[in-house]
Order: C-alpha cells, then structure tokens, then sequence
C-alpha cells in the first residue's frame, strides 16, 4: 500500500487514527491492517525525511499522560478536570495507585481514553 501524495497520506493517517482509538488488539485483519498502515506512513514519512511516527501508549499512564500532553493541560489541570487529588493523579501516574472505577469513566468521558484500553491496562 504505497502512500504518493499527501492526501494519500493524511488519509492513512487519519485510519491510523481510528484504529488506534477503536484498539485492534485480538482482531487479525485489524491488526494487519494497522501494521500495515505504519510501514507505509514510515516510508513515506522516510521519503520526506520526517520523523517516524512515536510508538502508541501501552500502558494506561502512559495514555493519560499523551492525553494530558495533547491536551495541553498541566498535572493539576488535569487532575481538576478529572476531579481527583493532584497528589493521587501523580500516584496513578507513576504506578503506584490503581484507577477506580470512578476515575476510570472519567478518564473515558473527560479524556476519550477508549474503555477496552482502559479495562485491559487498568
């Protein structure tokens, strides 16, 4: 699936996109398919001489904090949105507190944070 002009490639982009958000863990096609798309976007991308495109969250801190970063909140922006403590936001950010099923709605709601992704890194 070679990508040739930049439309090509702002449509696989935004594909990249959707399946990330909609997770394609455990649904071969998916998953080949997404593959697929960031072999295609790097050599585009490598045609360009732009950077590869950074590897995706794997762990639910992880995605907090890329949202948090899109977003362009601060941690304590954050955890007012999310309306929990500054202090348990950084907790849960370094690992050393799990998410409530409370915080895990909010981050849902509040962050788009896709709830499979949430329930499978929880």
């Amino acid at each position: 699936m070679p990508l040739n002009s930049p439309a090509d490639y702002r449509t696989a982009l935004r594909r990249l996109d959707a399946l990330a958000a909609a997770g394609v863990e455990g649904n071969a096609p998916l998953e080949a398919e997404f593959r697929e798309l960031i072999v295609a976007l790097d050599a585009y991308e490598g045609q360009l001489g732009l950077l590869p495109i950074p590897n995706l969250p794997t762990s639910l801190a992880e995605m907090i904090e890329l949202k948090r970063q899109q977003m362009r909140l601060k941690q304590k922006e954050l955890a007012a949105l999310l309306e929990v403590p500054a202090g348990r936001l950084s907790q849960i950010l370094s690992g050393k507190r799990r998410v409530t099923l409370d915080l895990a709605k909010r981050l849902y709601e509040r962050l788009g944070i896709p709830s499979d992704f949430i329930l499978k890194n929880a």
